[in-house]
């Protein structure tokens, strides 16, 4: 009897501390992945989403010039593009345990490109090269490792700046910023083909430079960011042909340099005012939504801010809430996928700074600047359970 009840006790002491054991490794891990051009490599870094502290877990050599990168729909990969002579893209794989990245392959791409991505089945990554107008897609084998050999190669306008697929898999849009269209084309994920839609392109304003694109978590709008003259196009997807249509054009500027703008309706001041500014390179450049649809933030990079907006989720309109200082020169913003924080790259500062998100107005508060090093410019978050 006597043993029986020691053991009990003993029970008792040991399991609180098991289940605490037991309890965190099964606990949410989030880690955010920064590109830093000038010292060619990758930052990977842990973010506590309890208190928004960041932890640097090591930093993976890449290639001078690492720019923008991409994460396969199942988290197991990562993909850098490396934009100095050779150009190429190099593969990682990822640890979901400690965030760690292990080189898999590096293949030469036929250019320098700007922007890659992939599609939702993670068997291609789709590219455009900004220097040369080019699309290109390429093959990715089972072991996350990107096809030397590309898919298609297509010749295309001026200054192509980003590529996506919508979450259908079956339209891909590339901005133009060269000749402010925007290119719509078909996606066959079954031979990881690309045909011109019918229109092959919607226009923008002249010399508003479409540059990075986001789709609304229900797939029915797609944002444009337009680097020149400094705002956002709203449009509605036709999701039976992948047609856009515009619906709304807004300022992403400070103090409402451009007041909101209708594409249909714009009066004539308006049209003055977008030619007064027109080749001031207001440089805004990336754009996330956050998962609930609800918030959208835009980075502008001549006075290094974070533009917010409210998204209309039944129609898809936007509306301004603020800018929000931020690093110097934020190139590349990202969201956490639980959309509490926005994390910004300063590629003139170094480092990296969280935002938290107020989820009843929008608004952001800085939590924190982390280092992250020479040139960041792209960010790239994904949770672990």
């Amino acid at each position: 009897m006597v043993f029986r009840i020691t053991t009990f006790v003993i029970i008792i002491l040991i399991s609180p501390s098991l289940f605490i054991a037991i309890n965190q490794s099964f606990s949410e891990r989030t880690f955010v992945y920064v590109s830093n051009g000038k010292d060619g490599d990758i930052s990977v870094m842990k973010l506590d989403i309890e208190t928004a502290d960041m932890e640097m877990v090591e930093k993976i050599p890449a290639g001078q010039n690492v720019k923008h990168m991409a994460i396969s729909p199942d988290n197991k990969f990562l993909y850098a593009s490396i934009r100095s002579a050779p150009f190429s893209v190099i593969s990682y794989s990822i640890d979901s345990e400690t965030g760690s990245l292990t080189q898999i392959s590096k293949e030469l791409l036929p250019d320098n490109m700007v922007y890659i991505s992939t599609d939702h089945t993670g068997r291609y990554l789709l590219s455009v090269s900004n220097n040369n107008a080019k699309i290109v897609v390429n093959q990715i084998s089972q072991n996350g490792s990107v096809q030397a050999q590309p898919v298609q190669v297509i010749s295309t306008d001026p200054n192509p700046h980003s590529i996506l697929v919508d979450s259908s898999n079956r339209f891909a849009y590339v901005p133009h910023l060269g000749n402010d269209k925007i290119k719509q084309f078909l996606f066959n994920e079954n031979l990881g083909i690309l045909t011109p839609n019918h229109p092959k392109e919607v226009n923008t304003i002249e010399g508003s430079g479409p540059r990075h694109l986001e789709f609304s978590p229900d797939n029915r709008f797609v944002y444009v960011s337009n680097e020149i003259d400094g705002t956002v196009n709203s449009y509605k997807i036709n999701n039976k042909t992948g047609i856009l249509s515009e619906i709304q054009r807004i300022s992403a500027m400070p103090y409402g340099m451009i007041d909101e703008l209708s594409s249909n309706s714009a009066s004539e001041g308006n049209e003055s005012m977008i030619k007064d500014i027109k080749g001031s390179n207001l440089g805004v450049a990336d754009i996330h939504i956050t998962p609930n649809g609800k918030w959208l933030y835009v980075s502008e990079r001549t006075n290094s801010t974070i533009a917010a907006f409210a998204v209309d989720l039944l129609l898809g309109n936007l509306t301004y809430i603020g800018n929000f200082e931020t690093e110097k020169i934020p190139r590349g913003i990202n969201i956490d996928p639980k959309g509490n924080f926005v994390i910004a790259a300063g590629e003139e500062s170094g480092d990296i700074s969280v935002h938290a998100i107020n989820q009843e107005n929008g608004k952001l508060e800085l939590l924190g600047r982390y280092e992250s090093g020479r040139g960041p410019n792209w960010v790239e978050i994904i949770e672990f359970q």
